[in-house]
């Protein structure tokens, strides 16, 4: 198995790919894109993209690109996010003059940042590439929010740990492939839809999940490009697509929704707890 993520080495999405299966070959990329682009004509089989946080909320960017490309969704991983603040060694917190981090990890860590007097906060495009300029840079002054194994990986120390501002810091990552995972049995079901736009078309939307008993378990909405003020509606249901009662609310719901697309049916992650460290199979 080869799995895409976005990032360096020692970034979360890196951890998230090596719970898929912890003998993947892993290729870093350096955006969102590069991973779709890497799984949809090679050399990935399987991409890693984190979709949410329990802090920082949606990842917008990925659910956009989960609609501009036919890569399926066949799993999710959920992994606890510990922030450490990373510096050279013989750095100290009362020498910093800037922090570095990608803006999700300065946002989970709002509040130690508002403890630091006159340092410039920076975002980037990663985590563990904020460790990687640190490290590169080689000044005292600066330092970088990411994971502990990105400290390592560039020879980084900790000026303070666990600085998030929650300790039930959590990301959730979906799996991305052609190729579905073989011991992953389906309990949950991600679509993205439209209605139309007058009154009572969301609720009716919603109540044909609600009628036969089946549970959203997240529901997003994001712009479509081209016609302003008009939403695409991007749900979580908390059944397989091939249950009878969501496949009737989903034929109920295609009866009236311009737009209706399943992204992919999947094994959601509680489903998994307590499989590590036997990975998830991938069907040839």
């Amino acid at each position: 198995m080869k799995i895409a993520y976005q990032g360096e080495p020692g970034a979360f999405s890196e951890a998230a790919a090596r719970r898929v299966d912890l003998e993947a070959n892993l290729i870093p990329c350096h955006s969102f894109e590069e991973v779709f682009a890497a799984v949809d004509a090679g050399p990935a089989t399987h991409g890693v993209l984190p979709i949410e946080n329990s802090i920082g909320g949606s990842i917008h960017r990925n659910y956009d690109l989960l609609l501009q490309h036919e890569l399926p969704i066949v799993a999710e991983v959920e992994l606890a996010v510990v922030h450490h603040l990373l510096a050279i060694p013989g750095a100290s917190l009362s020498g910093l003059k800037r922090v570095y981090s990608h803006p999700q990890g300065l946002a989970q860590c709002e509040r130690f940042l508002r403890t630091l007097s006159g340092v410039e906060i920076i975002a980037t495009y990663d985590t563990a590439g904020s460790a990687k300029m640190v490290a590169d840079a080689g000044k005292p002054d600066a330092a970088a929010i990411a994971s502990a194994r990105a400290g390592e990986v560039f020879g980084l120390t900790p000026l303070a740990s666990s600085i998030q501002d929650y300790d039930d810091n959590i990301t959730r990552f979906l799996v991305i492939s052609r190729r579905p995972l073989k011991n992953a049995v389906a309990d949950k079901t991600t679509i993205v839809f439209s209605v139309p736009n007058e009154p009572g078309s969301l609720f009716k939307a919603l109540s044909v999940f609600a009628l036969r008993g089946v549970d959203l378990t997240k529901l997003e909405s994001r712009p479509i490009p081209g016609r302003p003020w008009e939403y695409l509606f991007y749900a979580d249901v908390a059944a397989a697509r091939d249950d009878l009662p969501c496949a009737r609310a989903l034929a109920h719901l295609a009866e009236f929704a311009p737009t209706l697309r399943t992204l992919g049916s999947y094994a959601s992650w509680k489903s998994h707890e307590g499989w590590l460290p036997d990975p998830f199979e991938v069907v040839s």
